[in-house]
């Protein structure tokens, strides 16, 4: 699904990635763990084609990302890459159906089709009470929750997370745990989770760890 060749990122005189070789199957849900400043957040963002790596090939689906045009790379990823963050950033002047249907309005999706997507998400996250209250009117747990049916609008292929529940307390975080898994599961997609915390880490079935700007360890389970 993702295959990273000979990867480096410089930002000025700092190089942040010192080749990165990795290939990463359809389905699989890995954790990409490290130090603070290691490199995993500039390493999903390239994953996710969010930032173009200062050298080396990446491929999605076999797509040879460094051949595409800006246009087209935007077009994958707001067609095949759904994004989950530490802080959901959805927009307040919008209700959550609003929020979630964004991404496919954005690919110019069928209005009418789009709503019921968003819907159906919502219903199966147990928001569909929310659907029409704006983010000030919700906990923290249920934006995130909206944040993660924004990133599935689109039926991406691929679920990049990033510390996706960093800022939640620790009731909310193990429900999140949970639901990333089961939407794994139940939606057949490839998981890809930058994160800090050991128990969520503990739940995929490969385990990277980043070190200097390097693959350190690589663990499958």
């Amino acid at each position: 699904m993702i295959q990273l060749q000979h990867i480096t990122k410089s930002f000025g005189d700092l190089q942040v990635l010192k080749g990165i070789d990795l290939q990463i199957a359809d389905g699989q849900s890995v954790a990409i763990v490290g130090a603070s400043g290691a490199g995993k957040t500039t390493l999903l963002e390239i994953m996710g084609t969010l930032s173009l790596p200062t050298s080396g090939e990446l491929y999605f689906d076999q797509m040879h990302v460094n051949t595409l045009s800006a246009k087209q790379i935007a077009q994958l990823r707001n067609a095949r890459i759904g994004f989950v963050f530490q802080f959901h950033h959805l927009l307040p002047e919008f209700t959550a159906l609003e929020n979630v249907c964004l991404p496919a309005w954005m690919g110019k999706k069928n209005k009418a089709k789009t709503e019921a997507r968003a819907k159906e998400l919502l219903h199966y996250l147990n928001l569909s009470h929310r659907s029409g209250h704006k983010p000030s009117q919700m906990s923290g747990g249920e934006q995130q929750r909206v944040a993660i049916a924004r990133a599935l609008i689109n039926q991406p292929m691929v679920l990049l997370a990033d510390e996706p529940s960093g800022n939640l307390d620790s009731q909310n975080k193990q429900e999140l745990h949970q639901l990333l898994f089961q939407l794994q599961r139940d939606m057949q997609q490839t998981l890809v989770i930058v994160t800090h915390d050991e128990s969520l880490a503990q739940l995929c079935n490969r385990q990277l760890t980043i070190s200097d700007g390097y693959i350190a360890h690589d663990d499958v389970r």
